[in-house]
């Protein structure tokens, strides 16, 4: 196995475990407050998502593909039931979990570039279609346009994210799971940063409506640290320092605006969490909201500059 990739995963396992220890000894030693069993909630996410991370390692591209493809699933199922539907719309949700959403993962597993437009172009066509012939004209073009926007951000943006083990590097990088890693890395830290950040500095909200907890110190002081963290992770790249700085801020902002426009959607639906899949902090779209977000123009940046 690659040493990058060993020495990076034992510096996230070392930092998490380090982080376990100050959460129980803080719950301990500090009367209970929200504020802290949320902290604590979040190390228990991000030890969920470390196993995810290491079953990609073991089972490798394909055994990744089919993994994340579960998780797809997982995620468009706690958005489908977020959002009305009618009977009518039955048989274009069986062709949305059971056609697109494993065609999807089949075609980045055999490497066809077609993967780019199944669901933006053939999807987008065929969803309506399907919904015309039941012949429920009830708010149609809004629940059309429901099931095709989860089709697009629970599978198809999600998607990217491991198919970045995919990517040709020039250079003889890859394709291994550093990039996906340095993904991860950078998304969750910017959560948690800013978090903290405006849990100890926060006095001004940024979208308060949206998400209450958003503040501009946190989300200052939260993606400049990610940014920094992300340009001293450059070896695990191949990036130069500078442009892992560059690439790693990109993917803060992506990850913040994923952030909010998830939150835009729990409060129309009047919902805390999308799901209850992770016990006390929520579902898959709660913990990967950012990386949807970031995930499809981190991949196509790195195609594009460094891709073969």
């Amino acid at each position: 196995m690659d040493h990058a990739l060993v020495l990076a995963c034992e510096s996230v396992l070392a930092l998490l475990a380090v982080a376990t220890v100050i959460g129980q000894v803080l719950k301990q030693t500090k009367p209970p407050s929200p504020t802290l069993d949320n902290l604590n909630q979040r190390i228990y996410a991000w030890w969920i998502m470390c196993l995810v991370f290491g079953l990609v390692l073991v089972v490798g591209q394909v055994g990744s593909l089919v993994l994340f493809g579960i998780l797809s699933f997982l995620a468009l199922r706690e958005y489908v039931t977020l959002i009305k539907t009618t009977r009518a719309d039955h048989q274009t949700l069986f062709w949305t979990f059971f056609a697109f959403t494993p065609l999807q993962y089949f075609l980045l597993a055999i490497k066809w570039t077609g993967f780019f437009i199944v669901i933006p172009v053939y999807a987008f066509l065929f969803i309506p279609a399907t919904m015309a012939i039941a012949g429920d004209t009830t708010s149609f073009l809004e629940r059309a346009s429901k099931i095709q926007w989860g089709l697009m951000i629970c599978v198809y943006c999600l998607s990217y994210a491991p198919a970045l083990l995919t990517l040709q590097i020039h250079n003889g990088y890859g394709p291994d799971a550093k990039l996906l890693l340095f993904l991860l890395i950078v998304c969750q830290l910017s959560d948690v940063l800013q978090y903290v950040y405006g849990k100890l500095l926060g006095k001004r909200k940024i979208a308060p409506n949206v998400s209450p907890n958003k503040t501009w110190e946190g989300f200052v002081g939260g993606t400049l640290t990610a940014t920094a963290i992300g340009a001293a992770m450059w070896w695990l790249t191949p990036f130069s320092p500078g442009v892992a700085a560059a690439i790693a801020f990109m993917i803060t902002l992506l990850g913040f605006a994923g952030g909010l426009v998830m939150s835009a959607i729990k409060r129309d639906r009047g919902v805390k969490d999308f799901g209850t899949l992770i016990q006390g902090h929520g579902g898959i779209l709660d913990r990967m909201d950012s990386v949807i977000f970031s995930a499809p123009v981190f991949f196509h940046v790195v195609r594009f500059f460094y891709g073969l």
